[in-house]
């Protein structure tokens, strides 16, 4: 069993940065692919970006790319969203999510999802 609980959402202004963590109870923390996804007022849960249990590969939404960076420090059981360049349109809940399969969670088909964190960006 994995428990998710986010932190790090506020409101900033456009160009701004904010770094979300997630930190992670369960003692097999480091064996499941850890992710974030993000929804919109009005709109569906997308996905954000993923990251193997070992941390070794990522993978990230074509908005996300070259903007977010998602890390994982499995001794503080804890995985990171790291957002830059931020935009009007990345205003949204962010969640985090786990599974141990690492394409389920880019598909939306993970089995752990933490409660969500608000990020505000203003122009």
């Amino acid at each position: 069993q994995v428990q998710l609980v986010e932190s790090g959402g506020g409101s900033v202004q456009a160009g701004g940065s904010l770094r979300l963590s997630c930190a992670a109870s369960g003692r097999t923390f480091s064996t499941y692919a850890k992710g974030w996804f993000r929804q919109a007022p009005g709109k569906e849960r997308e996905f954000v970006a993923v990251i193997s249990y070992g941390g070794g590969s990522t993978y990230y939404s074509d908005s996300a790319k070259g903007r977010f960076a998602i890390s994982r420090d499995n001794v503080k059981n804890t995985v990171y969203l790291q957002m830059n360049s931020l935009k009007p349109e990345d205003t949204a809940v962010y969640y985090c999510a786990a599974d141990v399969n690492y394409n389920d969670i880019i598909a939306g088909r993970n089995d752990y999802w933490g409660q969500g964190t608000q990020v505000t960006v203003s122009s």
